[in-house]
């Protein structure tokens, strides 16, 4: 018992020195970092063309499946190939080097959307990007979207940015592989054309709201709670305060509007649609979704960007803000332990199937 008392204070002081060194490390780093981010900016501009991506997937399947004689013969030619298409390129640059480019891009944004739309702002600052540099004659914005919704202001703001690209006249498409729910639709529906996978969840064209109330809970135990405004609507429904019909009356209304001019951003941008069918709050799965008009073909983003991969380059687009060290920690923290309660779970699921 002395040893393992003894041992426990030993490893106890080994954790404390441990904890407050990586304290003081993130502190210093934290530091160090924001002072980088004041002259260096918030993040950077990720640019990767995926024409590359999807050739080498082909090719290295080709050449897995050839025979070793054959294998050397296509990775020669290729070799070839490579270095040929390389001049060709440097001649055309030295030729057109003052030239706008006459190849079609498409430029691939991603959003992928938590209940406050935390990713608009890198949305944001992708969308200025690409508008700096897209032709509306002959380019086109894939935007891979993913959001069950959330926030009305924060779904209106992320929708928003959309409408820049539309307004400046460039196509601009909407790939749904999982979901666009409520203001992921509101995002989606921006879109001139929207594909979604076949099971793809979409719609959701209503406004919910709810909040708790401990008023009987605090009048039971002679506690009071009182809510001082200024104005007949400045406060409806309360957590806390004894809450009345005429303010209930009153945030059903709101909602009611807030659906109102839901159901009308929708329509502007999808006259096809009709709303007395889909604006009930319902969800569609993707081949039900294209019966009713929510959206305009079946086919995944993958389908969609290398067939986009034939006729254009095809470029993704993406705002990176750079995390200091103690966000590093917090998410690498997140993840382990998202990991180990999917694990739990999926043995809990196993276990009860055996």
């Amino acid at each position: 018992m002395e040893f393992l008392t003894e041992y426990g204070l030993f490893l106890a002081k080994v954790v404390t020195f441990v904890v407050a060194a990586i304290v003081i490390i993130s502190i210093i780093v934290s530091s160090a970092q924001k002072d980088k981010d004041d002259h260096e900016g918030e993040g950077e501009l990720r640019i990767r063309k995926l024409n590359e991506k999807y050739r080498r997937l082909k090719e290295s399947i080709q050449a897995r499946l050839m025979s070793e004689q054959e294998r050397k013969a296509f990775l020669k030619s290729q070799k070839k190939q490579k270095k040929s298409e390389k001049k060709a390129e440097k001649a055309r640059q030295k030729d057109q080097s003052e030239a706008e480019p006459t190849t079609a891009r498409v430029y691939v944004l991603d959003f992928d959307g938590d209940i406050k739309a935390s990713d608009t702002d890198q949305l944001r600052r992708s969308i200025t990007a690409v508008l700096s540099v897209a032709d509306p004659e002959r380019d086109e914005v894939v935007i891979r979207l993913e959001s069950g919704g959330g926030l009305v202001h924060s779904y209106g703001l992320a929708a928003a940015q959309l409408d820049r690209i539309r307004s400046k006249g460039i196509r601009l498409t909407a790939c749904v592989d999982k979901v666009a729910a409520s203001g992921g639709y509101m995002m989606a529906c921006v879109a001139d054309r929207i594909v979604a996978s076949p099971f793809a969840i979409l719609g959701s064209i209503g406004v919910v709201a709810q909040l708790p109330n401990f008023h009987r809970f605090l009048k039971k135990n002679d506690v009071d709670f009182e809510v001082l405004t200024a104005g007949e609507h400045k406060r409806t429904l309360t957590v806390f305060g004894e809450n009345t019909e005429k303010g209930r009356q009153k945030f059903l209304e709101d909602l009611e509007d807030t659906h109102g001019l839901f159901k009308e951003y929708v329509s502007e941008r999808r006259p096809s649609v009709d709303m007395g069918e889909v604006a009930n709050g319902d969800i569609w799965f993707g081949r039900r979704a294209l019966d009713v008009n929510l959206i305009d073909e079946i086919k995944t983003s993958d389908e969609y960007l290398i067939d986009a991969c034939d006729r254009a380059d095809v470029v993704s687009v993406k705002f990176q803000r750079k995390r200091s060290l103690p966000e590093k920690l917090g998410l690498a923290t997140s993840v382990a332990l998202e990991n180990t309660v999917w694990r739990v779970l999926s043995a809990f699921r196993n276990q009860k199937i055996q």
